[in-house]
């Protein structure tokens, strides 16, 4: 069975491959009835397949491209490589200001093809926890290349992958998700990027659109900015990251403006002239509309990042009743899906497309398809993180979704201009840690952290929300000095100075009137 296309093919990418889909690589025989099959290689179907063959199932694993999926190959691994680049970048850039000058004035060169080159190796140095090997010789995993169909003819207890039949006790989908390409006239003809072939590029494009204000354009955007790209981010709604906190947004797009990105909101990409390869090399003339108004933009790549669609066409899902929409596989709170034997878990199925949502999501899984248990996705504290600079992370509730649902909330806001260790670090432009909890009650509803380092600090919010520890003992809680996590026991002493109600405050007067 032949490897999938890979570019480039250097020794990177083929000790990438070989991992995570051999070249020689040949199918088990299938090994009577399973206690579980598990469709799609990623996260979700990772940890699904290692944890239940941990606890003595007979598993079986089928993957039709690359194990490891979006996040090992084309997500989390490449693009948290390439941005540390990125932050390199600005670290030199801004080094006047920490009192560092640089001894050449000609300014910070980027050596792009040095820089994926980098990422590729450290994909590679990764790759072998997510192998084919390691699942079928470390765990006892059946490993499978191919396409898997359900097949009613077959049996309702049957997944095809090519002429084999795997027989199954329980089921599970987890094949993932795409990107999502709009039908936007002359686009494919033109060509374009997605974050499938985003980390193949070898060479830096000089002018480069990215659709798409969510995690991924803002993402790449303000990091091929710092590579040296002229970068134009364009989002047709009125705010990028459209569901996260409106100051935090704002607090991104000054970032992104120093950096000179050129953001346009409410701004559609309505066609495309030019160009006919998947990357830079020929120019793209991008039509833009705003306000009625039309602008021609010359490009010389696009990168296209307006979301995800769930891989679930061929499958044969219907055969076995398994109910589908357009956000994917339908399933209940128990990760079931409407055919009682089969489950599903990660972005082929959820709202939240996350590596480690999929990772406890397929924790649920287990639980509930092969020891009768009743965990539900509702019960998880899931926190996310967009990994810009700042970063922004959010855990719980927003103050919008707590109106919506009728919840009245107090909020407390923790600037970071107000932080020690933020403002040594030079952290303190506009970054801010916001806590909602319910009305007269330390119950933490929600959290958004907007900072450099605020995909570390939110677990600890996290943590608390998951243990039911409320806003006011994480006052008693010890923090090292300085350091920025101290913002948020600044929120647990600014809800206990609540609590002080006037005659509290008047009795503790007294008592320190008497002392003295």
């Amino acid at each position: 069975m032949s490897s999938p296309e890979i570019s480039p093919r250097d020794a990177h990418n083929l000790a990438l491959l070989d991992h995570v889909h051999p070249d020689d690589w040949r199918n088990p025989q299938p090994q009577g009835r399973y206690n579980l099959v598990v469709v799609g290689a990623g996260t979700a179907g990772l940890v699904t397949a290692a944890g239940a063959a941990g606890l003595g199932a007979r598993v079986a694993l089928i993957e039709k491209h690359m194990m490891g999926g979006d996040c090992l190959n084309v997500g989390c691994v490449p693009s948290k490589a390439l941005l540390r680049s990125a932050h390199a970048v600005a670290e030199v850039e801004n080094a006047a200001r920490l009192g560092i000058r640089l001894a050449d004035p000609a300014g910070t060169h980027v050596d792009f093809a040095a820089v994926m080159e980098r990422m590729r190796k450290l994909r590679a140095q990764i790759s072998p926890v997510d192998s084919a090997a390691r699942f079928r010789d470390e765990l006892g995993v059946d490993v499978f290349f191919g396409e898997a169909r359900f097949d009613r003819v077959a049996g309702d207890d049957v997944v095809e992958v090519g002429d084999q039949r795997l027989h199954f006790a329980k089921a599970v989908i987890a094949s993932g998700a795409r990107a999502v390409v709009p039908p936007i006239p002359g686009l494919a003809e033109a060509g374009f990027l997605t974050n499938d072939t985003v980390f193949e590029l070898i060479e830096l494009p000089r002018r480069l659109l990215v659709l798409g204000g969510g995690p991924i354009g803002c993402e790449l955007a303000q990091a091929f900015r710092r590579f040296g790209s002229e970068v134009t981010l364009v989002e047709m709604a009125p705010q990028f990251l459209g569901r996260e906190d409106p100051d935090a947004a704002a607090v991104l797009r000054a970032s992104l403006d120093r950096d000179g990105v050129d953001v346009r909101l409410e701004t559609a990409l309505t066609a495309v002239e030019g160009g006919n390869l998947d990357g830079p090399g020929a120019e793209r003339r991008a039509t833009l509309e705003c306000g009625g108004k039309n602008e021609t933009l010359v490009v010389d790549a696009i990168l296209v990042g307006v979301g995800r669609a769930p891989n679930i066409e061929g499958l044969g899902l219907e055969a076995v009743g398994v109910e589908t929409a357009r956000s994917g596989v339908l399933v209940d709170d128990q990760l079931r899906t409407t055919n009682k034997h089969i489950y599903a878990c990660g972005d082929v199925c959820m709202a939240h497309k996350f590596t480690h949502a999929a990772d406890f999501a397929a924790r649920t899984v287990i639980q509930n398809a092969l020891f009768f248990g009743r965990g539900k996705l509702s019960s998880l504290t899931i926190p996310w993180c967009t990994y810009t600079d700042p970063e922004i992370a959010h855990v719980g509730l927003y103050e919008h979704e707590a109106a919506g649902r009728g919840i009245e909330v107090d909020t407390y806001i923790q600037e970071f201009a107000h932080i020690d260790r933020a403002i040594t670090e030079g952290d303190d432009q506009g970054g801010f840690v916001k806590i909602h909890t319910a009305k007269g009650k330390d119950t933490i509803l929600g959290a958004t952290i907007v900072n450099r380092h605020a995909g570390e600090m939110i677990s600890e919010i996290s943590v608390a929300m998951a243990a039911g520890m409320g806003l006011g003992k994480l006052a008693s809680v010890i923090h090292p000095y300085p350091t920025q996590a101290e913002a948020i026991r600044k929120l647990g002493d600014a809800f206990n100075r609540t609590r002080l109600t006037p005659r509290v405050a008047r009795l503790f007067e007294r008592v320190l009137a008497w002392r003295r």
